[in-house]
C-alpha cells in the first residue's frame, strides 16, 4: 500500500527543527517534505512555491504562520490536498482598529529588537510566551528554538512579518474544506489558544478531528512530539 506524502509547513522563522522531534513516529505512515519559505513576503507567494514543487496530490500540515499558508494552498488548489492539519494557527485577517494596531505594534517591537540587538535577542524575547511555562527552565530546549531562529536573517523575518500583517481572511476556505482535517492547539498557547481552534473547527463541514495537547504551548511538535504524532497517525488513516 502506498503511504501518503505529507508536506509540513513551518511557522514564523522556523524550519525542520520545529517538526524533527515527531518525525520518527511517522515512519511507515507517511513520507514527508518540510517547506522553506525563502524570501517570500506573502502567503500567496509561499503557497505558490509549495504547489510548484509538490506532487499532484498530498497531505498538508501547517504550524502557526504555516497553518495560514496551508489554508492559502487549499484556496489555490483544493483538488490537490488530500488531508489538512492546522496546528497553533488562525484564520482571521488582521483586525481593524485598536486590536489590529496592537498586533502591528507587537510585531514591530520584535522587528526592532532583531534589527537593533540581533535575531538571537529577538528569539529569546519571543520564546518566553511560546512554550509552556514548565519548559522555560529547560536550557537545551530553549537553545534549540533560539538557534533555529538564528539560522534565518533579519530580512527573512521582515518578509514573514509583512506576510502575516497582510494575511487574507480564510473563513470561506475553511467552510469549503471537504477532506479529513485535524485541528490542534497547545493547552498553554496564549498566541493561538484552544478556543481559537474550536472556532476554526466549527467552520469546517468535514467533521474535523480536534485535539488539545496537554501541557504544551505553541511549539507543540517540539514540546510533546509523541502526542502530536499520535494524532497525525489517526488523521493520516482517516
Amino acid at each position: 500500500m502506498t503511504i501518503p506524502h505529507l508536506i509540513l509547513v513551518p511557522g514564523l522563522m522556523c524550519d525542520i527543527t520545529s517538526w524533527a522531534p515527531m518525525l520518527s513516529y511517522l515512519d511507515g505512515h507517511a513520507s514527508y517534505t518540510v517547506v522553506d519559505h525563502g524570501q517570500a513576503d506573502s502567503f500567496e507567494k509561499m503557497a505558490q512555491q509549495i504547489l510548484a514543487t509538490a506532487p499532484p496530490q498530498f497531505h498538508l500540515a501547517g504550524h502557526s504562520m504555516g497553518g495560514r499558508v496551508a489554508l492559502q494552498v487549499v484556496r489555490l488548489a483544493p483538488e490537490r490536498v488530500q488531508g489538512l492539519a492546522l496546528l497553533g494557527t488562525g484564520h482571521r485577517p488582521k483586525e481593524a482598529g485598536e486590536a489590529g494596531e496592537k498586533e502591528v505594534q507587537a510585531r514591530q517591537t520584535l522587528l526592532d529588537v532583531a534589527r537593533q540587538q540581533g535575531i538571537r535577542a529577538m528569539a529569546l524575547n519571543w520564546v518566553q510566551n511560546m512554550v509552556a511555562p514548565s519548559r522555560l527552565k529547560d536550557a537545551a530546549f530553549i537553545e534549540d528554538i533560539v538557534q533555529m531562529f538564528e539560522r534565518k536573517s533579519e530580512a527573512i523575518f521582515k518578509c514573514q512579518i509583512h506576510a502575516l500583517l497582510t494575511r487574507p481572511d480564510a473563513t470561506q476556505v475553511l467552510q469549503q474544506v471537504r477532506v479529513p482535517t485535524l485541528v490542534m492547539a497547545g493547552e498553554f498557547d496564549g498566541w493561538a489558544p484552544p478556543w481559537q481552534h474550536q472556532a476554526m473547527a466549527d467552520l469546517i463541514p468535514a467533521h474535523p478531528l480536534i485535539d488539545v495537547i496537554t501541557g504544551s504551548g505553541h511549539m507543540m511538535m517540539m514540546e510533546a512530539p509523541e502526542a502530536v504524532a499520535e494524532c497525525f497517525v489517526h488523521w493520516l488513516k482517516a
